[in-house]
């Protein structure tokens, strides 16, 4: 078999072409540059070359491989570096407290081609927080323990420590990594991810990814202290693209206000296809991403290919991605890339006009649009129509399974957490708060089968002799009632399941009627996060065939921090066998142990 080593230390400055983070505003205490890495993204075995007219081919492998039973075996190793900082940040104009990698915002690419190994070295240069790296979308097929879910697969990293995450891609498309701990990733701890693979439709040129965020001018831990004792979160200052935006600092009195700031811009060539890959790593709004004069053809979402189809807006809820290709076909000039910001209580649509950046057919132009858009926001903070999201490889739900329904709910005097009192969400009356300490796996690896209550646990084990009922069905039903003046729109929830993709079986504003007649099982849209609407339901299903302690919960960072969530054990017993490096999750938990209960800040929330 062939082997390959590629070392490949994660930039500064990021390396896809809409990747343009505000890094030289960003102050550290790194100050590291590394040479940035050349791109093959081809694979190393015979067979069809991928090209622009040839985006199906990936190697002997296509676009109609099934993914989920087989990846190209490329025998390659990326290794990368990062480091946890902290610093001071201007994305905007303003100047405040944030946390990075490698004091970069957005953090620096990760790329692979499909089927690579990856090996991610990551150190906590904070003084006084810990931290765990989540890699949003991987299965982590055999590999649970490097999920990066403190109190769920590992301790936190401890201040001056590292941990090396290591794991095979098996997917391919675009997404991200984060910070998993407290609220850390909405203070800047968050980066791309691609992994090159096939595509469904052509294009010419790969622009790369594109950050859509709400941004505020406090830390998000003053954010949390509104939302603990009111149950709301606060309106964002600002929002950002690719992690830049300009702000209006002409009548302020703030010293911290220094103005400047700059738009996001990308350059398109006259009559070629552009692939831009859109993520949605905000605290709590949702975008409708648009260009004027130009529509959108789709053609993935969350790491899962799909049927293209012509748009001329797409949804984006908290934690999902897109790959959309746009053709430069009009006129030569500047035009308005429209976040359609939405979704974000208090705000009367201001910050969807602030939050925009701009296309370029000449680099050299300096001059704002003056185009219009006819896309209307839609104000429901609804995903995009699942019979639009048509997987391209097609699987059906061949069999139900276990359906467990779980109620959401809110307690405005939540049960006290560490000693404090704070609102919480629950999933079937319960509101998970996890202990950093003692996480889920290392209970799992001494062989107990009894969790904390605020664990939240649902165990699913695999029938052991019906193989095709090996499916699990979750019907999460919203049933919360607020006794706070929350916004309508507050209250529908971006659910990210970890370790698996999900087939959307039932995705409504209505309540279930306790039955799977209406449910979708013929090729449903496949995904990782999708939108449970207000007052309604979500329905998911995915197969028990990843054993492990899998996260879900809404992404909306507060509520996630409120204990909105649960975690489901999957096939317990097979769990301890796929961890070959449990001594390296044992030294996390040592390292940790011995600084727990010497940091300034005590875990305040969830812990997520």
């Amino acid at each position: 078999m062939k082997f390959l080593v590629v070392s490949l230390f994660a930039l500064v400055c990021g390396s896809a072409a809409l990747a343009t983070p505000a890094n030289s505003s960003v102050s550290s205490s790194s100050g590291q540059h590394h040479p940035k890495p050349h791109h093959p993204h081809q694979p190393l075995d015979s067979g069809c070359k991928n090209g622009p007219k040839s985006r199906n081919c990936w190697g002997k492998h296509s676009i109609d491989t099934n993914y989920y039973e087989t990846a190209p075996d490329t025998g390659v190793t990326r290794e990368y570096w990062l480091s946890v900082e902290e610093g001071i940040c201007n994305n905007d104009g303003y100047k405040r407290y944030c946390q990075t990698f490698n004091g970069s915002f957005p953090g620096p690419l990760i790329w692979a081609n499909w089927g690579d190994n990856l090996v991610i070295h990551v150190t906590n240069n904070m003084k006084t927080n810990g931290t765990a790296i989540h890699w949003h979308g991987l299965h982590q097929r055999g590999s649970v323990e490097y999920d990066g879910v403190p109190g769920v697969t590992q301790c936190p990293i401890a201040p001056g420590k590292s941990l090396t995450y290591k794991f095979r891609v098996t997917q391919y498309g675009t997404t991200w990594y984060h910070s998993h701990f407290s609220l850390q990733y909405t203070e800047g701890l968050f980066g791309p991810m691609i992994f090159y693979g096939p595509t469904t439709a052509n294009y010419d040129e790969d622009l790369g990814t594109l950050f859509l965020q709400d941004w505020d001018h406090d830390t998000a831990w003053h954010g949390w202290e509104n939302v603990a004792s009111k149950g709301a979160g606060p309106l964002p200052a600002n929002g950002l693209i690719n992690g830049t935006n300009t702000f209006d600092c002409k009548n302020s009195t703030d010293t911290n206000c220094l103005g400047g700031g700059k738009k996001f811009s990308a350059t398109f060539k006259k009559g070629k296809k552009h692939l831009i890959r859109i993520i949605n790593n905000s605290a709590d709004a949702h975008f409708q991403f648009s260009i004027d004069g130009h529509s959108l053809i789709v053609v993935s979402n969350d790491l899962v290919p799909i049927k293209p189809f012509k748009t001329q807006s797409v949804r984006v809820s908290i934690g999902q991605r897109y790959d959309v290709i746009v053709e430069a076909n009009a006129k030569p000039g500047d035009y308005w890339l429209r976040s359609g910001m939405s979704c974000v209580p208090g705000d009367t649509g201001a910050l969807r006009e602030r939050v925009t950046g701009i296309i370029r057919y000449d680099k050299k132009s300096k001059a704002d649009p003056k185009t219009t858009s006819d896309v209307v926001v839609d104000e429901t903070c609804s995903d995009e129509d699942p019979k639009k999201l048509v997987p391209h490889v097609a699987l059906d739900v061949t069999h139900m399974g276990e359906i467990v329904q779980s109620d959401l709910g809110f307690k405005p005097n939540g049960t006290p957490a560490e000693g404090q009192n704070w609102f919480q969400w629950t999933l079937n009356n319960s509101s998970l708060v996890l202990d950093w300490h003692d996480p889920t796996l290392e209970r799992i690896f001494d062989r107990q089968s009894i969790f904390p209550t605020k664990y939240n646990v649902i165990k699913a084990e695999p029938p052991a002799t019906a193989p095709a009922s090996k499916w699990f069905t979750l019907v999460i039903q919203s049933n919360e009632i607020l006794l706070t003046p929350l916004p309508s729109h507050s209250l529908t929830h971006p659910i990210h399941l970890h370790g698996h993709d999900f087939w959307v079986l039932s995705q409504s504003k209505a309540k279930w009627d306790g039955t799977p007649r209406g449910f979708n099982t013929k090729n449903p849209a496949r995904r990782d996060t999708a939108m449970l609407p207000a007052g309604g339901h979500l329905a998911i299903a995915f197969q028990l065939d990843n054993p492990g302690a899998w996260l879900v919960h809404c992404h909306i960072a507060w509520h996630a921090g409120q204990g909105l969530s649960l975690e489901f054990v999957e096939s317990q017993g097979r769990i301890a066998l796929g961890m070959p490096d449990h001594h390296v999750f044992q030294q996390t938990c040592r390292e940790w142990d011995a600084v727990r209960n010497k940091m300034p800040f005590p875990q305040h929330d969830s812990g997520i």
